[in-house]
């Protein structure tokens, strides 16, 4: 809870620049359920695939939030070269800034694994097509099959147990410090075995709050967004220490 009230004074202070992130985020949810509202299986896979992909998404909040402990600028010409300086550093580095691209391209495949695993899932036990929500809620999650979605928050729980693991702290670090994706991924991995009570409590309140941000038709989303990224660098920050690592420049830096 500690973190969630850090990530709030961050996003106060930050202003527009970190509610933007979450109106980027109610703004491609709302596109996306346009496009997928007659294919309501795909979108409940994209959605709770969203979960996955979050940290990369959450990346320029994590850039405010450092730049807020340092006691630097955290304005929008930072959220600018966070996003588009990758160039400066060179790629043939295996710690150099392009870590965050490839670690980022790694949980987007991960995100469209579960959203065509979920599809395929719901297509095939589902007693008819599932085009809305009210055919999901009919047929999924109170129809005669109670197991069917029982069995999908199962398969969701196990592929995502791992991604989590893997990413809590990941892009933090590989944004923070000079190290590799598997170095971070192991780093990761560490502080869940080490911290798993905090780091399940964690997962959970991010799955809640994210749930009460659908449930408000992803208005929730433009607060919840910004708060729960810049909570998340307070987390990173709490659980490691990373004294010992070599610190990686600010992004436009030089390396």
């Amino acid at each position: 809870m500690h973190w969630l009230v850090r990530g709030w004074h961050d996003m106060l202070q930050c202003g527009w620049i970190s509610v933007v992130h979450g109106v980027a985020v109610a703004i491609a949810g709302s596109a996306l359920s346009l496009l997928a509202h007659r294919h309501f299986w795909l979108l409940a896979g994209a959605f709770s695939g969203f979960l996955v992909v979050a940290p990369v998404l959450a990346t320029g909040l994590y850039a405010l939030s450092r730049a807020l402990d340092r006691g630097e600028r955290a304005d929008a010409q930072l959220l600018l070269r966070t996003w588009t300086r990758w160039g400066t550093h060179r790629r043939a580095d295996p710690a150099s800034y392009w870590c965050l691209v490839r670690f980022g391209l790694l949980l987007a495949l991960a995100g469209t694994g579960w959203v065509l695993t979920s599809a395929a899932f719901i297509t095939l036990f589902a007693p008819v097509p599932i085009s809305s929500p009210n055919d999901f809620l009919r047929y999924i999650v109170v129809g005669p099959n109670h197991f069917v979605f029982e069995l999908w928050l199962a398969l969701g729980g196990v592929l995502a147990a791992p991604v989590f693991a893997s990413s809590v702290i990941s892009m933090q670090l590989l944004l923070d410090r000079r190290v590799g994706e598997l170095e971070a991924v192991i780093t990761s991995w560490r502080v869940v075995m080490e911290n798993p009570g905090p780091m399940a409590v964690w997962a959970l309140l991010i799955m809640t709050l994210t749930l009460l941000g659908f449930a408000t038709a992803l208005l929730g989303m433009i607060v919840i967004i910004p708060v729960l990224g810049h909570a998340s660098w307070h987390a990173y920050r709490d659980v490691l220490d990373v004294h010992s690592l070599p610190e990686r420049a600010a992004p436009g830096a030089s390396p």
